[in-house]
């Protein structure tokens, strides 16, 4: 049986391990998206992960979604990513960025632009502003003609990544951000060739995965989706060929891998794993539910198919996660009232595991 502590090759990387450390949103970024130092910090802690994934980086100013979160667009900010890549690098590991566009999951209080989405639909509910939350306004549908430009705008940035020492790239297409949106099927109400078939409603994450492909090369891409979550209003129909359909455009890109969520039955998950010819990462409880991925949930999916398990919330408290997951020792509990909180209480502050002397 596949163990959690193989080996595993990637692209052109080897990893020690089949632990990811999942994306998460911390934002801890300084003014204009810049990377910290406590940033490379916080992954260099981590970096004994098989592979790491950062936090939703933006692409452009209006793919940001949340305040305090950065940016991959401008030469300051690919210059304050160095550092954060060399720390890992420096203690061993491996890293990619998360390329998030946030799509109408935003608010003009955030980046001064009114958001743009496949519709002038607005996503249910309050968004993050830096004046606290504020209902989602309505954003601007982007014309057929420049819906391209935002495509594009993920090979750009993935450009960006590997120049500040990235090892590759991962689209962010899960959770209702800008690609989950072009999937939806109540987030898009076009009429053109990016709404309504299939077909039509996966051309926006194809155009955004090949581009990235043709810029960085398919061992450094991968791509997050979430089949079904229904986040930020963004609803899926038809989710086992929606989804098949877009696995099938993207197998012979030769991606390093997909990374599903475990957000539809058990059943459309397993499918999906044999429709991929590649590796799959499997994040294998609903995010942000009630139940954090252990070594049961991991040892299930690999069970299952999958080739790597990624964990997020048990990365926050546990930078030494890999060691007590292989020694079977406690995992420490995480305080969510700093998640988001910014400063490094509770981002910086928790210890490898303390051997009774």
């Amino acid at each position: 049986m596949t163990s959690l502590f193989d080996h595993y090759r990637l692209g052109a990387l080897t990893l020690p391990n089949r632990v990811v450390m999942a994306p998460m949103t911390r934002v801890r970024a300084a003014a204009g998206g810049l990377a910290t130092p406590s940033m490379a910090t916080y992954y260099a802690q981590r970096a004994t992960a098989g592979l790491i994934v950062t936090e939703g980086v933006q692409p452009s100013l209006v793919g940001q979604s949340n305040p305090g979160t950065p940016g991959l667009y401008t030469d300051e900010q690919t210059e304050s990513w160095r550092p954060v890549t060399g720390a890992v690098h420096a203690n061993g590991g491996r890293v990619f960025a998360q390329i998030m566009h946030g799509g109408r999951v935003s608010h003009p209080g955030t980046t001064g632009m009114r958001p743009v989405a496949p519709s002038a639909v607005p996503a249910p509910g309050e968004v993050f502003t830096p004046a606290g939350p504020k209902p989602a306004p309505v954003p601007r549908a982007l014309p057929t003609a420049e819906v391209p430009e935002h495509a594009r705008s993920y090979a750009e940035a993935a450009r960006r990544a590997v120049d500040a020492g990235f090892d590759g790239v991962e689209l962010h297409g899960a959770n209702g951000y800008l690609i989950a949106q072009f999937l939806s099927s109540t987030a898009n109400l076009r009429t053109d060739v990016y709404g309504g078939s299939v077909a039509n409603r996966i051309r926006f994450a194809v155009e955004a995965v090949s581009a990235t492909v043709e810029t960085v090369g398919g061992h450094r891409t991968g791509i997050r989706l979430s089949p079904g979550a229904g986040f930020w209003g963004a609803e899926d129909a038809e989710v086992p060929d929606l989804y098949g359909a877009l696995l099938a455009e993207l197998a012979p890109l030769d991606l390093a891998y997909v990374h599903l969520e475990a957000t539809a039955d058990e059943e459309v998950l397993v499918g999906l794993r044999k429709a991929w010819p590649g590796t799959l990462i499997v994040n294998p409880v609903f995010p942000m539910g009630p139940r954090q991925t252990d070594r049961e949930a991991a040892d299930h999916w690999l069970e299952r198919g999958a080739d790597l398990i990624s964990f997020g919330r048990a990365f926050i408290a546990n930078p030494d996660l890999v060691e007590r997951l292989r020694q079977g020792l406690p995992i420490a509990p995480h305080d969510e009232s700093t998640w988001y909180q910014g400063g490094d209480a509770g981002y910086l502050t928790y210890s490898a595991y303390q051997h009774a002397a």
